[in-house]
C-alpha cells in the first residue's frame, strides 16, 4: 500500500508542477534562463543561487534582503541556496513578476480596472491574501512570528540602504525624522506570547500599506529581474524623484526630501513620473497668493503643494489638474491628500463624490471662497488655503476619506511649497485608439507584453 501522506519533497514537487503552470512558456524559460545564469555564477554546480549571488543581483540591502532570501529557500531547505523550484513557487505566491509593471502603466492610461481583472483573471499568482501574507512574513525580519516595531524599523533601514544610502544628499537626521513618520502611522493591536510588545496584526499590516502605498509596492517587487527587459519602466516602488531646486536653496529650506518624494510618488498611477521642479516656496518668493499662482501657472499641469503649519505639522496634496481659476469643484480620480509629518499618509479620492480640486480667485460672493483647496466642500474642505496665504482650514472629508491633516481643523501656515511633476518621455504624445481589444488599443503596450509572452493570448 502507497502512503497515505506525501512526503515533504513530493509536496514541493507538486506545488511546483502547479506554480509553473501559471506562466506563459516563454516568461518560464525566461526565468530557467536567468535562474542558469545566477546559478553558474554561485560555485553550486548549477543547482543553486548562493545568497550572495541572490542578494547581488535582487539589490536588496540589509536584514530585509536575508528574510527574501530566507523565505524564497525555504521550499527545499536553503542548504545550497535558492533552488529553480524555490524562485518559481515564490513568485506565484507572492504574485512578483514583470507584468505588473505592464498592467499599472496599462491601466494608468486606460484609467480603468478592466485590464487589471483581466491580467489577474488569466495570468493571477496567488490570491491577494496569499499576497499580503507573504509581504507580511517578509517583514518579520526575526521570523518568529510576531510583528513588532523594531521588525518595522529594520524594513525601513534596508529600504533606505537599497534605495538612499548611495544618494549623499540624504542625511541621516532627515533619514530618520522620515522614516519615524512612516512608523507613526502605523497601529499595533495584537498580544503574541512571549513577546513584551505590541504586535501588527495582518488586518493592521494592510491598512499600513493602503497609507504607505510605495512601501506595498517595493515589497511587493522585490523579486522582479531588474533587468527583466522593462527596466525603463522601473521596479515599482523602486522609483525615487529627482528633485531640481536653485542650487543656492538650502535643503535644510526645505519640506520635501526624496524619502517623502518616494511615499507621495506611490500614490501615482504612472511609473514614469520620475523628476520635481520647485516651483513656489514661501521663504524664497513670499507668502503671496499672486506670486504663487503666477509661478505654478508656467506649464507643469501636475503639482504637489505642502504645507507647514505653526503647529510643526507638514501635509499636502497632488493636483493632477492644473490650478486654474473655477467657481466650483473641478479636477479628476488621480488627485489626492496625504500627510508628511507627524504621520505619513496617503488618502486617495474615494468616488463620493467629485469635489477633487478648488482654485477660486477674486470672486465676490461668499459661497466661493477665494483660495485653493481639495476635497469637502467650501468652507470644510479638507484642505484649504486661502487667498491670503495666512490662514488655512482641514476638515473631515468624505471625498478622499481623509481626517484633518492639522492637529486643530484651523490652522497658519508658516511655509507653503509647490513643486510641479515633469514627465519623462512620451506624456506629450497623443496615444493613437484603435478598433478593437484592450490590447490592440495601446500598441506600445501590446509589444511590452509581447516581452512577457501575453499579446498574443488575447489573439
Amino acid at each position: 500500500m502507497g502512503n497515505s501522506q506525501a512526503s515533504p519533497a513530493s509536496a514541493s514537487s507538486s506545488r511546483f508542477v502547479m506554480a509553473s503552470r501559471a506562466f506563459p512558456k516563454q516568461e518560464l524559460d525566461g526565468l530557467r534562463q536567468l535562474f542558469a545564469s545566477l546559478a553558474a555564477q554561485s560555485q553550486t554546480g548549477g543547482r543553486a543561487i548562493s545568497r550572495p549571488v541572490f542578494l547581488e543581483y535582487y539589490g536588496v540591502r540589509g536584514r530585509l534582503g536575508e528574510r527574501l532570501f530566507q523565505l524564497v529557500a525555504k521550499e527545499s531547505g536553503g542548504s545550497d541556496g535558492v533552488t529553480f523550484e524555490d524562485l518559481i513557487i515564490t513568485k506565484v505566491s507572492a504574485r512578483l513578476n514583470p507584468i505588473h509593471s505592464v498592467v499599472h502603466l496599462v491601466v494608468a492610461r486606460e484609467g480603468s480596472d478592466m485590464l487589471v481583472e483581466w491580467i489577474e483573471a488569466t495570468y493571477g499568482r496567488g490570491t491577494r491574501d496569499e499576497v499580503d501574507e507573504f509581504i507580511y512574513q517578509l517583514c518579520d525580519v526575526t521570523g518568529d512570528g510576531a510583528l513588532t516595531r523594531s521588525d518595522l524599523e529594520s524594513v525601513l533601514a534596508s529600504i533606505h540602504e537599497t534605495l538612499f544610502a548611495e544618494n549623499k544628499e540624504v542625511e541621516e537626521g532627515s533619514h530618520n525624522r522620515t522614516f519615524e513618520a512612516f512608523l507613526n502611522s502605523a497601529v499595533f493591536s495584537e498580544d503574541a506570547e512571549g513577546v513584551s510588545e505590541k504586535c501588527m496584526s495582518l488586518s493592521d499590516f494592510r491598512n499600513w500599506c493602503i497609507l504607505l502605498p510605495s512601501l506595498k509596492k517595493f515589497l511587493g517587487n522585490l523579486l522582479m529581474p531588474p533587468d527583466s527587459g522593462l527596466s525603463f519602466v522601473g521596479r515599482p516602488g523602486f522609483e525615487v524623484p529627482l528633485l531640481h531646486y536653485p542650487e543656492n536653496v538650502s535643503t535644510d529650506l526645505l519640506l520635501l526630501n526624496k524619502e517623502f518624494a518616494w511615499h507621495i510618488g506611490g500614490g501615482f498611477s504612472q511609473h514614469e513620473v520620475q523628476e520635481w521642479k520647485l516651483l513656489y516656496h514661501s521663504s524664497l518668493h513670499g507668502q503671496s497668493f499672486n506670486t504663487f499662482f503666477g509661478k505654478v501657472t508656467n506649464g507643469d499641469s501636475q503639482t504637489v503643494l505642502i504645507v507647514k503649519d505653526t503647529e510643526g505639522s507638514v501635509y499636502g496634496g497632488y493636483a493632477s489638474q492644473p490650478w486654474e481659476r473655477h467657481s466650483d469643484f473641478y479636477g479628476d480620480m488621480k488627485t489626492f491628500l496625504f500627510k508628511l509629518y507627524p504621520q505619513a499618509s496617503i488618502f486617495r479620492p474615494t468616488g463620493a463624490n467629485k469635489n477633487l480640486q478648488w482654485c477660486a480667485i477674486n470672486f465676490s460672493s461668499e459661497n466661493i471662497p477665494n483660495g485653493i483647496g481639495f476635497g469637502g466642500q467650501p468652507h470644510h474642505f479638507g484642505l484649504f488655503l486661502s487667498a491670503n496665504f495666512d490662514q488655512g482650514h482641514s476638515f473631515t472629508c468624505s471625498t478622499f476619506t481623509s481626517p484633518p491633516l492639522s492637529k486643530a481643523n484651523r490652522f497658519r501656515p508658516e511655509v507653503i511649497e509647490c513643486w510641479g511633476i515633469q514627465v519623462r518621455g512620451a506624456q506629450d504624445e497623443k496615444l493613437e485608439l484603435v478598433k478593437g481589444t484592450v490590447l490592440e488599443r495601446f500598441k506600445e503596450d501590446r509589444n511590452m507584453l509581447k516581452m512577457v509572452g501575453l499579446a498574443n493570448a488575447s489573439d
